[in-house]
């Protein structure tokens, strides 16, 4: 497995990823795909194995701590070092997962935030993913302020080191 920056052409099978992985009211649309691949070159990062994606994890570095709302409407452009790197979406191919994929992909955007001298990694999930977010070393941060697909949302954070 390899991970690298994301391309335009990974575009179709994104999104087909994100739909497999969360309902109509969660997942990011095409579009949306769009604009954060072209946006959000430096924190778009792609799993490939034998050149098919595995999956993908993205988003923003930022000055704000958490996720907020409007950002998965509003890509906001990353800062170039410094700040707060923001997970909108980690997501893997239901064919490849229980192999550390996620775990890895979430390594690699660790890395890259540390070399950028980022001060934390934050991102939102569901209470029903929580274990894998505390397993790769977030803490809970309760639940967010946060009213995405009319779901419960948790705050977790990683301090970067």
């Amino acid at each position: 497995m390899e991970i690298t920056k994301v391309t335009l052409k990974d575009l179709p099978e994104i999104v087909r990823i994100e739909n497999l992985g969360f309902t109509p009211e969660e997942a990011g649309t095409k579009e949306q795909y769009q604009d954060r691949i072209e946006k959000l070159q430096d924190t778009f990062l792609v799993a490939r194995i034998d050149e098919q994606i595995a999956g993908f994890v993205v988003g923003p570095a930022v000055k704000e701590k958490f996720v907020e709302d409007w950002m998965y409407e509003n890509t906001p452009k990353n800062l170039p070092t410094g700040g707060n790197q923001i997970i909108f979406t980690i997501a893997v191919d239901p064919k490849f997962r229980g192999h550390s994929i996620g775990s890895r992909l979430l390594k690699a955007m660790e890395d890259n935030a540390e070399k950028a001298q980022r001060e934390s990694i934050s991102l939102t999930s569901l209470e029903k993913n929580l274990p894998f977010y505390l397993k790769n070393g977030f803490k809970n941060l309760g639940v967010a302020d946060s009213e995405h697909a009319g779901e419960t949302w948790y705050n977790l954070v990683k301090v970067v080191d």
